[in-house]
């Protein structure tokens, strides 16, 4: 209706012009047919109308004065008594628009008690007609015309806003609504087929955003449906996990007591047997561990990284006497704002891969350099770059593909792959990013960036 409503001021302005242009040279036309038919009788040329003759044709214009001029002539119809002075001049020969709807609306706001003069051509131009007369009529005229314009612009409005109202209700609002409630009953019921909305097939955007709800809905209802499988197989796994922990715990006493035993024969298996065992207890702990609906959130201090990977050796180093050299590359006085215990888990899991890569090497030459490094060093905007690099073949394009990800990235056979997603999970928590860094040496190098705030944390545990 607002649209309407300001067309309607737009077609108002110069109708409401042309309307006070009409009113007055309707009244021009009458003095000219008047003055015209006046020459037809017994008066003289130049001479008036008799009085009652006068007088008639000033009451039907409403004027105080008519006259023409024919042929550089003029000649007076009709006079009254007393004239006022006319304070506006009114030349209808000028058609210029600017000046008539300024003069419409000069007449609208102030036009009441004014007296105006107008004159102009009638007819073919040959004659001029003169009308002296109150402005108050022409004011009351226009008035009456706004007031029927209103109303007509208001019922032109109201009908065009109903038709475009039904046109939105049909083609928009009742297809946005059933959307909405499609998508509400879908929410209720995932898992319910039925719940998914039916495309219209419409050729709009409307049906594209249909059809492209209806492609969301399935492929949600099959997410969900897979990770209920898998929410019931993560729960048998774990019960599984829990009871085969114990067996293995069991079997590593069982394996321990056998290293008393000085039979030859079992002094070369059980070292083997003690490291099978120890990695199985690791892989079901990581199970567990990811199993964990959410980790918790890292409550970082100082830490020495330099003494936390110290520890982390000691965890992961090979028995002794073993061809693989574990290098600790990191300055003494590097500090770091970490939660203890998450990180030694990334740093463990790390080298414990590296580790486990150099062992499962195939090539065995007592000159090949088995290594593992972990260094780190301050980086740009305030942030600690930390390496964990090893000298092994390096991983497997499908590795390479699928790292971080549960189940999919492991390089090794029997492997899951849950290490480096714990890795990426805690080194994310700690608002850092872990990445695989290309080199062309042989090997793989892990890089966790973190940012750089232990001297603020270290800071607030000591007296300033």
């Amino acid at each position: 209706m607002l649209a309407v409503m300001l067309a309607e001021v737009l077609i108002f302005v110069p109708s409401i012009a042309n309307f006070r242009e009409s009113w007055l040279e309707a009244k021009l036309e009458t003095a000219a047919v008047a003055g015209v038919a006046s020459e037809g009788g017994d008066a003289p040329i130049g001479a008036a109308l008799e009085a009652d003759q006068g007088a008639s044709l000033l009451v039907a214009l409403d004027a105080m004065l008519v006259a023409i001029v024919e042929g550089g002539a003029s000649r007076l119809i009709a006079r009254a008594d007393t004239i006022d002075v006319a304070g506006l001049q009114i030349d209808l020969a000028d058609r210029n628009p600017v000046p008539m709807v300024l003069g419409a609306f000069d007449t609208l706001l102030f036009g009441s008690d004014r007296t105006m003069r107008v004159y102009g051509p009638v007819g073919d131009g040959t004659l001029v007609a003169e009308v002296v007369m109150s402005e108050r009529p022409l004011r009351r005229d226009m008035l009456i015309y706004s007031r029927n314009i209103l109303f007509l612009s208001l019922a032109i409005a109201s009908f065009a806003a109903l038709l475009v109202y039904a046109a939105i209700s049909y083609y928009l609002v009742r297809p946005i609504q059933a959307m909405t409630g499609a998508m509400i009953r879908f929410g209720q019921n995932p898992a319910d087929p039925s719940r998914i909305i039916q495309p219209s097939g419409r050729g709009d955007e409307i049906g594209t955003a249909e059809a492209e709800l209806a492609v969301m809905q399935a492929r949600l209802a099959g997410t969900l449906r897979e990770q209920r499988h898998l929410a019931d197989l993560g729960l048998a796994v774990a019960k599984i996990n829990h009871d085969l922990r114990n067996i293995l715990a069991s079997a590593q006493m069982v394996s321990d007591r056998l290293a008393d035993v000085p039979d030859p024969r079992v002094q070369k298996v059980v070292p083997p047997l003690v490291r099978s065992l120890d990695r199985a207890l690791s892989y079901t702990q990581s199970v567990l561990s990811y199993g964990r609906a959410i980790e918790s959130p890292p409550a970082k201090r100082a830490v020495r990284l330099a003494r936390l990977v110290d520890d982390v050796f000691e965890v992961v180093a090979p028995p002794e006497g073993g061809p693989i050299e574990l290098v600790n590359a990191i300055p003494d006085t590097l500090e770091i704002a970490v939660d203890p215990g998450q990180f030694h888990r990334v740093l463990v899991n790390l080298c414990r891969n590296a580790v486990q890569a150099l062992e499962g090497d195939a090539a065995d030459l007592p000159s090949l350099v088995r290594r593992v490094t972990v260094g780190a060093r301050p980086e740009p905007q305030d942030e600690v770059l930390i390496s964990v690099e090893d000298t092994g073949p390096g991983l497997p394009a499908r590795a390479r593909e699928n790292l971080f990800k549960a189940f999919q990235g492991s390089a090794r056979t029997g492997g899951t792959g849950l290490g480096l997603a714990i890795v990426a999970e805690i080194v994310q928590a700690h608002g850092g990013r872990i990445a695989l860094a290309e080199r062309r040496l042989p090997g793989t190098r892990f890089e966790i960036h973190l940012p750089a705030r232990a001297d603020e944390l270290a800071g607030e545990d000591r007296p300033g």
